[in-house]
């Protein structure tokens, strides 16, 4: 249990002994070598567009991705360190099962969005940029809108939908993130991102990890996300802080030189190769949002069950629920379902199960209708 703690915090899971799990969809056959090249936003979204809205610094640019013509509006929130592009398979299952529009965000110093203060990440700040994005989409007569969150995007819908940022919102979906066990599993976070590795040789190598690592099961979904989690190194690849913390960057000689001449001229060689490589490192210092932390689950249950609209929470696991949620849940405040053989990310591990369990809830209120010929 206390190995679980902490995933209700970040987009990601701790690596496990063993690599993939039982349960993963990764397994394939002796002798076949899995692809982890990147996969583009356009295979998942139709449109990606950079929506400038004023701040107290000056103009802050969000990067949202987007499908659909009509229908209600669902407004995807990623989890933290992660981006909008880990919605990128739901997206397109969502898009083929139900009549709606996906508008998916880079949220404040995640992926690609430029924010002036980006080190702001207080729960008051993300909700109300939030509320400005959607202002400057669809101005004062927003259509209605489905707000749905994971982990920490979670918790900021909680407090958008709270807040009345959003003056059309038909509904609020939460995955996975409950305050007990996320207030619980603060003390152990920094052990936990200490335990990541710190660069990647490349972006497959970043894929690679991911998927081996059990942070996502889902090698599609792997391949198409963790772009948006890592970024090439910006400083120059040859500094000591680069250099001593890539690992594996250069293959060992399988033969050893014995004259001095030749070790030199082959360490030079290899220098000269390390400053041709692409390192990349992550997009976001988790470590340094800390401060932020509590703010983002504090009293997000009671916060959660004072929203009016109707409420769907989905759980990788039945353990993640507090007090207050089992007594909420009990008096039919919220529906809930568990997807269970799924990791933190729910959407991305099972992005079909999810896209049922929200069409399915969606249809039940009347806020859309399935698409002709689907067969729920």
């Amino acid at each position: 249990m206390e190995k679980q703690l902490h995933l209700n915090l970040l987009a990601s899971r701790p690596p496990m002994a063993g690599g993939l799990q039982s349960g993963s969809k990764m397994r394939m056959g002796p002798g076949r070598k899995r692809d982890f090249s990147p996969l583009s936003w356009s295979q998942y979204f139709e449109t990606m567009e950079d929506v400038e809205v004023e701040s107290d610094n000056g103009k802050d640019i969000f990067r949202i991705y987007c499908s659909g013509s009509h229908g209600p509006v669902l407004l995807l929130l990623h989890g933290g360190g992660h981006s909008a592009l880990s919605w990128a398979v739901f997206t397109a299952v969502i898009c083929s099962r139900i009549n709606c529009r996906v508008v998916a965000m880079d949220l404040r110093a995640h992926g690609d969005t430029k924010a002036k203060n980006s080190e702001d990440l207080s729960a008051d700040t993300m909700a109300k940029d939030i509320g400005k994005v959607v202002e400057a989409l669809y101005g004062e007569n927003p259509p209605p809108i489905v707000i749905i969150g994971h982990s920490m995007g979670g918790a900021i819908a909680v407090h958008t939908a709270a807040a009345n940022h959003i003056p059309s919102l038909l509904g609020l979906c939460v995955i996975d993130v409950v305050e007990g066990t996320a207030m619980d599993a603060l003390n152990s976070m920094q052990n936990f991102l200490r335990s990541r590795p710190k660069t990647f040789k490349s972006l497959e190598n970043a894929i690679e990890w991911s998927v081996k690592s059990g942070q996502i099961r889902n090698i599609e979904s792997a391949r198409v996300s963790m772009g948006g989690q890592v970024k090439k190194w910006e400083e120059p690849i040859s500094s000591p802080a680069v250099s001593n913390s890539i690992e594996g960057i250069i293959e060992e000689e399988d033969e050893e030189e014995d004259e001095e001449e030749s070790n030199k001229k082959r360490m030079k060689e290899d220098d000269q190769e390390i400053k041709k490589e692409s390192v990349f490192t992550w997009r976001v210092e988790l470590s340094k949002t800390e401060k932020y932390w509590e703010g983002w689950f504090r009293g997000l249950s009671a916060l959660f069950l004072s929203c009016s609209v109707p409420k769907l929470l989905l759980l990788a696991g039945v353990d993640r629920l507090d007090k207050d949620l089992t007594i909420g849940q009990m008096q039919g405040k919220f529906q809930m379902q568990v997807l269970p053989q799924c990791g933190h990310a729910v959407h991305e591990d099972a992005p079909e199960k999810v896209a049922d369990a929200l069409a399915t809830f969606m249809v039940r209120h009347k806020f859309t209708e399935f698409k002709e010929g689907y067969l729920c």
